[in-house]
């Protein structure tokens, strides 16, 4: 049996995949079942009650200003002071118009699958990294404590091919989870659009756009995988993994977000792993920075600065080879003993 169908076995058979993958698939259903609920279609008689209400406030408010101009009036004949309590010319400017009461604000919450489902796409992603990454760093982490690769090494003495067998069992394992998952994810916020919400203007090219928004989810998730294997491997322990992650967030997020606020650094989000996240999913983050002002009729136009999803793709990218390249090269270097 070849070495790569092996690790496949040995990682489906792993406690820590199946549990963890039991936990997404539950986390996964849970999300989406909850939303679900809060999502409401808006058929004609909703759209109706919604319209009624409006017009309902608004003859109440017009109803309530025609009194008090009333009142004004009465006030203004006894000779009492009516400005400060009623305002000049007794509030007859400040009429209620029937377009300040817009029958959408009655409206409940209905889901918009074309507007909103790039939104769960990212949710996903980062439900499955967050099983890559561990599963990811567990499997060859586990294989160094244990004494696993050593003996593995024995009888095929080929570092860097094991290393590699290993890494691309990891990243099919996650691949194949993240391809079925996904569809089915895809598939139930399509059931709550159609029967809960709207999937209105779903053309050709919207669903395009949400393939690629997939295709960046499933690159973020190998990526991710593929980084924490490297780290576990190179510190041949799973806490190395998680150890890096926990301090990259501590300094990323925490500690440069201090710094270049201190500081003042223009355009200080751009050092912020979150930005090129954002961007990944979003196409684009436009950053400003207000302490550089074009002043255009006398208002404040700020800098800007845009992150587009190919900065994104060079940043993770660069990341990650660093990554694969030190756990490569020092398999292939150090003693295994």
């Amino acid at each position: 049996m070849s070495l790569y169908v092996t690790e496949l076995r040995r990682l489906a058979k792993r406690r820590v995949t199946r549990l963890l993958l039991v936990l997404l698939v539950l986390g996964l259903a849970g999300v989406a079942t909850a939303f679900s609920f809060s999502s409401h279609k808006l058929s004609k008689e909703v759209v109706a009650e919604a319209q009624a209400k409006a017009d309902a406030d608004y003859r109440k408010e017009l109803a309530n200003w025609q009194r008090a101009v009333a009142d004004c009036d009465t006030a203004k004949a006894r000779g009492e002071n009516t400005e400060e309590r009623f305002g000049p010319n007794c509030g007859r400017d400040w009429q209620p118009q029937p377009e300040m009461f817009d029958p959408k604000w009655n409206l409940p919450y209905q889901f918009d699958f074309r507007a909103e489902f790039p939104m769960f796409i990212a949710v996903f992603a980062g439900a499955v990294a967050l099983f890559a990454f561990i599963v990811g760093a567990s499997s060859v982490g586990a294989e160094w404590s244990t004494g696993g690769m050593m003996n593995l090494l024995l009888w095929r003495p080929k570092r860097l091919a094991v290393l590699g067998t290993k890494m691309a069992a990891l990243l099919t394992t996650v691949l194949g989870v993240g391809v079925v998952l996904g569809a089915f994810w895809t598939l139930a916020f399509w059931l709550i659009g159609t029967y809960r919400g709207t999937t209105v203007k779903m053309t050709a090219g919207v669903w395009q756009s949400i393939g690629l928004d997939g295709l960046r989810a499933v690159g973020l998730i190998l990526a991710v995988g593929a980084v924490a294997f490297a780290l576990a491997s190179l510190g041949r322990h799973t806490a190395m993994a998680l150890g890096a992650a926990v301090a990259l967030f501590a300094i990323s997020e925490v500690g440069l977000r201090i710094a270049v606020g201190v500081l003042s650094v223009p355009f200080g989000e751009r050092y912020l792993l979150s930005t090129y996240a954002q961007a990944w999913f979003m196409k684009q983050v436009k950053l400003f920075n207000y302490d550089a002002c074009r002043f255009a009729k006398g208002q404040c136009e700020p800098a800007e600065l845009l992150v587009s999803w190919q900065d994104s793709a060079l940043v993770f990218g660069l990341g990650a080879a660093v990554a694969l390249v030190a756990a490569f090269w020092a398999m292939r270097r150090r003693d295994i003993s």
